[in-house]
């Protein structure tokens, strides 16, 4: 998968959105205003921050030597992984969605969970 197919299935997911806090360099997709990937568009082979469970942090960096501990991040809760190597398209797109679900998962707030209801109810509506 390159950068370009792992910014498009991140963009996918209900809610998505894209912003560069960070700088011209690093993309950052959220849901609800949390954070579920990083990309940085200078790292070669490209790479992406994503939020995991600890268990399955552990497991994945086992599986495969292209995930690492997150770089810049609670490497607890966080994997880089090497979006363009020979980790199988479709288990990347596990490892999104699971970031993806651990945020949206987890509201904080009464709007948050006002927003998971929403874009829920619009990602079903579509398909």
């Amino acid at each position: 998968m390159d950068l370009e197919l792992f910014r498009e299935y991140c963009l996918r997911k209900p809610g998505a959105t894209e912003d560069m806090p960070f700088g011209e360099d690093v993309l950052v997709f959220r849901v609800g205003g949390r954070i579920f990937a990083l990309a940085p568009l200078d790292e070669v082979p490209a790479k992406a921050n994503l939020k995991c469970d600890p268990d399955l942090a552990l497991e994945l960096r086992d599986r495969y030597e292209q995930v690492r501990p997150g770089y810049h991040m609670n490497k607890k809760h966080w994997n880089t992984v090497e979006i363009d190597s020979e980790i199988p398209d479709a288990e990347l797109r596990k490892m999104i969605d699971h970031s993806y679900e651990l945020v949206v998962g987890k509201p904080t707030t009464k709007r948050e969970s006002r927003f998971r209801r929403t874009a829920t109810a619009r990602h079903h509506a579509r398909y």
